[in-house]
């Protein structure tokens, strides 16, 4: 039972962290990028895809790396 509340606290922050970047990420980037690649940019929607992504893929790998293998 101990190992359940571990993992569901370790999830909660990942998703409390992804929540706080995806903020900064349309408060700061979305607009820096819109100012930087107008004509890639003007679908709001593909920049959201690929930051949803890559906030993805930061998750997946940042709890694969610190759950390791189970195999000894």
């Amino acid at each position: 039972m101990n190992d359940r509340i571990r993992i569901f606290a370790f999830v909660a922050l990942l998703g409390f962290a992804a929540g706080i970047i995806a903020q900064l990420s349309a408060d700061y980037v979305i607009p820096w990028l819109m100012e930087v690649l107008p004509a890639l940019v003007q679908i709001r929607f593909v920049v959201s895809g690929f930051a949803g992504a890559c906030l993805t893929l930061v998750m997946v790998s940042v709890w694969a790396y610190i759950s390791g293998s189970q195999e000894r």
